[in-house]
């Protein structure tokens, strides 16, 4: 009976502790969708998520401004370089990219909103606990909210403010760890011999999705 009680107290510290910041798993895939606040953008996509090699790319359909769009973009961060891929008609569009490479996760400055749980908490296995977090942007980006999992640090929900479209919000889902195809982090070989375009603006993450087309 005491055993039972020594485990039960040490449960419950266990599930009471303060939430801290956290790192992402370093390597993942998933799907994604990012909408903005004035109902400008809807984005529906893959991703798949290199931290060690900071490297990200991303599938995306969606709509801008009434307008449909496709793409498949690769962001190389120690390269400074972002690739807009047509595999059908094999070409490639070679761009700077300005910002740096942000893991996945908590930054140790964020300020904790609350934990909730997602779905049922009355019985075991039908709730996922998660954490709210807000923050600052690094390089006065803006302020973001991000959601992610108690167990694990597996973002749930990104949100990021921009001037023009007000809060972008990125809802992730059907995460996996680890990453199974690593060669499509690469450049394919028809975008080796492309030429950098130093007179397009350079773009980060989030302009990725709200740039023209």
């Amino acid at each position: 009976m005491r055993l039972f009680v020594v485990l039960a107290c040490l449960l419950v510290g266990c599930l009471a502790q303060k939430p801290h910041p956290c790192k992402s798993p370093p390597l993942m895939t998933g799907g994604l969708m990012v909408s903005s606040q004035n109902e400008k953008l809807f984005v529906l996509g893959k991703y798949l998520y290199d931290a060690i090699g900071q490297r990200i790319r991303l599938f995306e359909r969606g709509t801008l401004d009434n307008q449909t769009f496709t793409e498949d973009i690769l962001l190389l961060y120690r390269e400074q370089v972002m690739y807009e891929i047509n595999d059908k008609d094999k070409t490639c569009k070679k761009a700077p990219l300005k910002a740096d490479f942000i893991p996945s996760g908590v930054p140790g400055d964020a300020s904790l909103v609350g934990q909730v749980v997602l779905g049922d908490s009355s019985r075991p296995g039908e709730g996922l606990l998660v954490n709210t977090w807000h923050g600052e942007l690094p390089n006065k980006g803006g302020k973001y909210l991000t959601t992610v999992t108690e167990f694990g640090c597996v973002p749930v929900t990104f949100s990021y403010q921009t001037p023009d479209y007000g809060w972008l919000l990125t809802r992730y889902f059907d995460n996996v760890i680890g990453i199974s195809d690593p060669g499509k982090l690469n450049p394919p070989s028809f975008c080796t011999s492309v030429d950098l375009k130093s007179e397009e603006e350079p773009v980060d993450f989030f302009s990725s999705f709200i740039r023209k087309n």
